[in-house]
Order: structure tokens, then C-alpha cells, then sequence
């Protein structure tokens, strides 16, 4: 499957680190399409061309099927909850972790 140019040059410009992220930020749970694209300012189809010629095939199959099962927790919009930072009970606000010796 080709992607239009624009799309390549658009791929092209980002980093090594910012592609790695991506990637990242697709296989994580927490992260909505709606966070991708005001970060990357890629469309959730785009998201998807992208991750089709970043990851190889067997990793884009499995990434498809998880996103498939799992489509609610990547749409903002058909969650029912809003995720915040994860943050464990016993660290305080300073970032040191109570109780713990």
C-alpha cells in the first residue's frame, strides 16, 4: 500500500526520537488519537499509514488487532472516563514516596 507524498515528506521530517514516540504513544493504552494529533498533528487514519510503514508487518497486525479490541480506550470520545498522569497513592506532591524505608 503507497502513501501519498505529502504523507512521506510529512513522515520524513520527524526525528528518530519523535518516530520512537510515536510508537510509543501507539501502543500505550493511554494515549487517545486526539493527544497524537495535537502533539504530531497527525489524523488518527494518518496515525495508522504512519504506523503501517514504521512497524514491520507481524507487529502492525498485532498493533491493529489490540487497537481493533480496544478502539474505545484510543478515542477520546467513547472512553466514559478522562485519563490523567498515573500517579501511585503513596508519592506525595514533592515526588517522594511515603512509607516506603
Amino acid at each position: 500500500m503507497g502513501i501519498s507524498k505529502v504523507l512521506k515528506n510529512k513522515f520524513e521530517h520527524f526525528s528518530e526520537e519523535d518516530r520512537s514516540r510515536l510508537v510509543r504513544l501507539g501502543w500505550e493504552d493511554r494515549s487517545t488519537f486526539e493527544v497524537i494529533q495535537v502533539q504530531f498533528h497527525l489524523s488518527p487514519n494518518e496515525f495508522v499509514l504512519f504506523m503501517r510503514t514504521t512497524l514491520p508487518r507481524a507487529a502492525f497486525d498485532r498493533w491493529r488487532r489490540r487497537i481493533s479490541a480496544r478502539g474505545r480506550l484510543k478515542n477520546e470520545k467513547k472512553r466514559g472516563f478522562k485519563s490523567t498522569r498515573f500517579k501511585c497513592s503513596r508519592q506525595s506532591v514533592d515526588g517522594i514516596t511515603k512509607g516506603w524505608k
